[in-house]
This record gives structure tokens, sequence and C-alpha cells, in this order.
């Protein structure tokens, strides 16, 4: 009798074992099997709404799941990716990870509470595109050196605005400021289509914001591009030149793209890193991007953790030189 109990027992231990371990195995044939949260750490209704939304309704139609975009904005960016920090990782709340809260917040003075390589793990970079310096139409200078000009005869008299304390467009905004030697009013916004309202109507006078965003107000004349952030031009606007061609060594290149929590199964990374190469690879979805002013950029989750690594590097002596402070 004893020896059955014990029998009985072991196989217990033995399927509730198994069963433990099941999941884990099983996961990538079955994830997902409810609905996932993207999170987009920035206002809803910008450019970066304009990036994820294509991709979700591709991914929502091949895992046969929705994928449902959910924006958590403020503290540039570092709300939204401080949320998806915390979150389980089990793939179904995930991140639209941008340059800004991932490479730039870690350096500045109040630091964001959680750790961009050790708290999640990288799917594959999206995009990279530039930023474009753009003011109103009836601004008194129509390309950089006349900017910087006026900047000089006019100190502090010039506001520029942007997404956030600590934002990729501060940062280019307070290192222009540094290398061209002008003073400038910085002005936090929490999005960007708040700033080119305040642009048109005189609220505030520039701003480095998304090329992709902007681009139809440039076109139909109702802001005026001064240079892109980039060190060459975008083939957008080719006209427009670049402000290295006025402040040599001048470049700010953004990036957008997928991230996990740290401990995601290696298998739901894998099927979501290949559903994004395979979505980048439709030429609907790269046509949209290209019409935006964003270079499709897609990679896998090793290239996009060294780009991370190597941002972080980079970004932590620009917001150096800008000299921010909290």
């Amino acid at each position: 009798m004893r020896s059955r109990i014990r029998l009985r027992e072991y196989l217990a231990l033995l399927c509730a074992a198994l069963a433990a371990g099941a999941p884990a195995a099983s996961r990538a044939q079955d994830y997902p099997s409810r609905p996932v949260m993207m999170v987009n750490t920035w206002a809803p209704g910008g450019p970066s709404d304009a990036i994820i939304r294509p991709l979700l309704e591709k991914f929502s139609q091949k895992f046969g799941q929705p994928f449902v975009l959910e924006n958590r904005s403020g503290a540039n960016g570092s709300i939204g990716t401080s949320y998806v920090a915390r979150s389980r990782s089990d793939g179904y709340t995930l991140l639209f990870a941008n340059v800004g809260p991932i490479a730039i917040s870690p350096w500045l003075p109040d630091k964001p509470n959680y750790d961009s390589i050790k708290d999640f793990q990288p799917i594959g970079q999206i995009v990279s595109g530039s930023t474009v310096l753009v003011v109103a139409p009836s601004f008194p200078a129509s390309d950089m050196r006349g900017f910087i000009d006026y900047a000089k005869k006019h100190p502090g008299k010039i506001t520029y605005g942007s997404v956030g304390i600590g934002s990729s467009t501060h940062v280019a905004g307070a290192t222009l400021a540094k290398m061209a030697g002008i003073e400038m009013v910085h002005a936090p916004y929490r999005g960007s289509s708040q700033i080119q309202v305040d642009i048109m109507s005189g609220q505030i006078q520039s701003a480095f914001v998304s090329l992709g965003g902007a681009l139809e107000l440039i076109r139909a004349g109702k802001l005026k591009a001064i240079a892109v952030s980039t060190q060459s031009r975008s083939s957008v606007l080719p006209d427009v030149p670049a402000v290295s061609e006025t402040v040599p060594g001048f470049d700010f290149n953004v990036w957008y793209g997928l991230m996990a929590p740290a401990g995601t199964p290696r298998e739901v990374v894998r099927a979501l890193a290949d559903a994004l190469k395979e979505t980048m690879e439709m030429p609907d979805i790269r046509n949209r991007l290209l019409a935006s002013g964003l270079d499709p950029h897609p990679t896998g989750p090793a290239e996009f953790a060294r780009k991370i690594e190597q941002d972080l590097a980079a970004w932590k002596q620009a917001v150096a030189n800008a000299n921010l402070t909290p």
C-alpha cells in the first residue's frame, strides 16, 4: 500500500513538473493566444503613430490576434518605457522603442528608473530618420546662416520646442545653440503635434521635429524648413540643406524599433523578429514609410542590441556637450 502511495506521489510530482515545463516548450506555437499591447511612449496623433499602426495591422493579420496600440506619454517617453520594463516577460506587453528614452534619457540629470540594456530584450529596428529644423513662413530667415545671424542679433528671443526634456529634439536644439554660439530658450512639450501648431501661431519660433510628421505642412507652405539634422540631405527634401553644411560636425539621426521586457522567451522574440522582417519587406509598408521621409532599416535582435549599445555611448557625449540641467 505504501509503495502504491509513493508511486502515486511520484507520478503526481512528475506530472506537475512536466506541466510546469509545458508552457515554455509550447510558447512559440501558442503565441499569441490573446491580444498583445504595444506601448507607444508618445502622445496620440504624432508621427510615431503613423509608423507603428500599419505594422500592427499586419501583425494582427499574421498572428490572428489583435495587436493594440496604447499611448503612455510623458517624461521624454520614460513613463511608457518604464511601464514596459516592469511588465511581465510573456510577450503580451511590447515597447515601440525610440532613441530618446532608450539612448538619451539614461544620461540625463534626472535618470529614469530602468536600465536600457538589462531591462529590455531588443526585437528589431524599424526605421531611422532625420529631424528638420522648422520655423513659421513669416520667420525672417530662410536658411541656416540666416537663422544663426538672426539669433545672434536677438539673443534669447528664439524659443525652440521639443518633445520633452532630454529628448533627441531637445538635445539637437541645445547642441545647435552650443555649436553655433547662439542663445535660445527651450520649451518642452508632450508631443510634436502641438509644437507645430504653436510655431504656425507664433507661440514659439522654431523646433527640430520629425521630418515625416512635418512633411505635409512643409509642402503646403505652412511651415518653413531651415535644415535637416542628419549629416546628409534627405532624399525627400533634397533642396533643404543639412545643418552640417553650415555647422560642421552637426549630425542627429533618430530611430524607432521594437523591444520586449527582459526575460521574454527566446521563441517569442524570434517569432516577433521574423514577423517584423516579413512585414518590412512588404512593398506597401516600405513605400508608406519612404513617402513619410523615413528610411526603412529593419534589423534582427542582435544587430539592434549592438545599435543600442553604440548609441548609448554616442548620446552620452552629446548630452554632456549640451550641458543639460534637471
